[in-house]
């Protein structure tokens, strides 16, 4: 019987005192600078957050309005009267019509470019959702105010008269499409990319051999993508979602563009008018005196919070699914 015994020829060379040496000098220097970028990021962020709160503080405490509930963008009056009611209403509600309308389809077009379309189409249907992503959001704002804009006239009063029973799609104030419906249509058509994208590689990572299984015991091709795609890929697309969501709130030039921005609160989103926080920065920081400025600032300050807390938000939700989402596969 042959021996089994590994001879000098098989054992590995031994490392020299200086490669060893090397190595771990290269460990070293790699985990200095992970935890330096690490901590560098969250200097950054400290600052942001240091700067806006200063800033924020000088114009709050010369306010005569409520921040919260006031109607009124007046920072350059004696005295000054401004709130954040019209703005946060309006971001909250035209991101909110984005998700609707992008997340679904995005998932739809990712799960056909990974397991329906053929290779010779995924590949060059994947390249032009991904050059989408890269168009700048002035181009999307041009397209929404010349062709948008005019083209939804149409589908707004088809939504009057067929759905205004429901309150919320009731046009009670004649005008063109300049509405925060219009608005959430174009943002989700900007966000479309972005959750698209990233739920497709995520599907893409769904180990083949649970879906082999689930093919083998009979399973239909939907069955498979219901049982097996989309639980493993459930924590990639609500990160993908809240990817969108942060560029759907933050969104500036394409909505200033598309939007016919009032003080006025409505919950008719066919009605022309509104605000959002980033629109309302763009249109006024020009013309604001340094008071007005930092008005503009601390409305900034509250879109900042805004978007660490659906950040937050979507990590707790993650965390909590993530035993069922197959990351652990």
């Amino acid at each position: 019987m042959a021996s089994t015994t590994p001879t000098q020829t098989d054992a590995a060379p031994p490392v020299s005192r200086s490669e060893r040496s090397t190595g771990r000098a290269g460990d070293k220097i790699f985990a200095g600078l992970s935890k330096g970028s690490g901590i560098a990021l969250l200097v950054i962020m400290a600052s942001i957050a240091a700067f806006l709160t200063y800033r924020a503080t000088i114009a709050l405490s010369e306010n005569e309005g409520n921040f919260f509930t006031t109607f009124d963008w007046n920072a350059s009056a004696t005295p000054p009267v401004f709130g954040i009611a019209v703005l946060l209403f309006g971001t909250v509600v035209s991101s909110i019509i984005a998700m609707v309308i992008a997340v679904p389809i995005a998932v739809g077009i990712a799960l056909f470019i990974s397991h329906y379309a053929p290779r010779k189409l995924a590949t060059p249907l994947a390249y032009v959702v991904d050059l989408l992503a890269a168009v700048p959001s002035i181009v999307y704002g041009i397209w929404g105010a010349l062709f948008l804009v005019p083209q939804l006239g149409g589908l707004n009063l088809w939504l009057d008269e067929y759905l205004g029973w429901t309150w919320i799609f009731d046009k009670s104030q004649p005008g063109v499409a300049r509405s925060l419906f219009t608005v959430g249509i174009l943002l989700a058509i900007m966000i479309l990319p972005i959750v698209t994208s990233v739920s497709r590689e995520v599907f893409l990572q769904v180990p083949r051999m649970n879906e082999e299984a689930a093919l083998a015991l009979g399973a239909t091709r939907w069955e498979v993508i219901r049982m097996s795609v989309l639980p493993f890929g459930r924590s990639g697309v609500i990160s993908a979602s809240m990817l969108g969501l942060g560029r759907a709130l933050g969104e500036t030039m394409a909505v200033a563009t598309v939007l016919s921005p009032s003080f006025l609160i409505s919950g008719h989103i066919l009605d022309p008018g509104g605000g959002t926080f980033a629109q309302n920065i763009a249109a006024k920081f020009d013309e604001a005196n340094e008071f007005g400025r930092d008005a503009l600032i601390a409305s900034g300050l509250v879109l900042f919070l805004l978007t660490l807390l659906v950040n937050g938000a979507a990590r707790l939700i993650i965390a909590r699914r993530k035993d069922f989402s197959g990351a652990n596969a």
